[in-house]
């Protein structure tokens, strides 16, 4: 009933969000802020023929990121977390690397990279991983130490310690530490899109504005928006399906 409720509410943010852009778009009556009605008919009518290709790629590269950050932040944050003296090792470098705009890193990036995919999967994982890291450490730290006495007493190893109390107890902070660092990602990944690549929203919206075609420009942004909605609607879902407790 609540998943039914939370849908609902969505439904609701969704029309009222367009009843304002209809209501702006005929208050200022420019081709620059056209209808949301044509906007959607447009999207309708040209999604499989020239927008999917690049909604394809610019998930693909969202995923990418999110993935390597994953596999890499996780074990890193859990063992910072578990022994003291790694925390001492790796904090420094986390909080010296952490500050730094990652989007000021760009140049330096493709110059590595190139201008192809992986320039943009890494400035996502850049993005992301260090959230992930600090957020994991962090609810390591946060974990009693008489939680570990029971497996200690039956000569649990680290294995069986990291499967039954570190990953439930990170769980949580893992999963908002993406939600929190999913909007930067892509406000990047749109950034990144437009150098060096014929695919991609980024490029799909700043090919349209050029051409001063204003509809498709907003198509193009629709679509990211919802991109961008599916992926927090997901981060949820696996919220209440893994740290099912919290809703209790």
């Amino acid at each position: 009933m609540t998943k039914i409720r939370r849908g609902i509410w969505y439904i609701y943010a969704a029309l009222f969000f367009f009843a304002l852009w209809y209501v702006l778009a005929a208050i200022v009556n420019l081709p620059i802020i056209p209808s949301p009605v044509k906007v959607v008919s447009n999207l309708f009518t040209i999604f499989l023929g020239k927008i999917a290709v690049h909604a394809v790629y610019s998930l693909w590269r969202i995923v990418a990121g999110v993935f390597l950050s994953i596999v890499i932040g996780i074990p890193l944050g859990l063992f910072m977390g578990y022994f003291p003296r790694l925390d001492g090792a790796f904090a420094p470098l986390v909080y010296l690397t952490y500050p730094i705009p990652k989007i000021a890193l760009l140049p330096i990036i493709m110059l590595l990279f190139g201008l192809g995919e992986a320039s943009k999967i890494i400035m996502i994982f850049l993005i992301i991983v260090f959230q992930v890291v600090v957020a994991v450490r962090d609810g390591v730290y946060s974990i009693p130490k008489e939680t570990y006495y029971p497996l200690y007493s039956l000569g649990a190893n680290f294995l069986a310690i990291f499967r039954e109390i570190l990953i439930p107890a990170s769980l949580p902070k893992i999963l908002t530490s993406l939600r929190v660092a999913m909007a930067t990602a892509i406000s990047v990944l749109f950034f990144t899109e437009t150098f060096g690549t014929e695919y991609g929203m980024g490029y799909f919206i700043m090919d349209a504005w050029m051409r001063v075609n204003y509809i498709e420009m907003y198509s193009g942004i629709v679509v990211l928006s919802c991109i961008g909605l599916s992926l927090f609607g997901l981060i949820d879902y696996l919220e209440r399906c893994w740290c099912h407790w919290q809703y209790k």
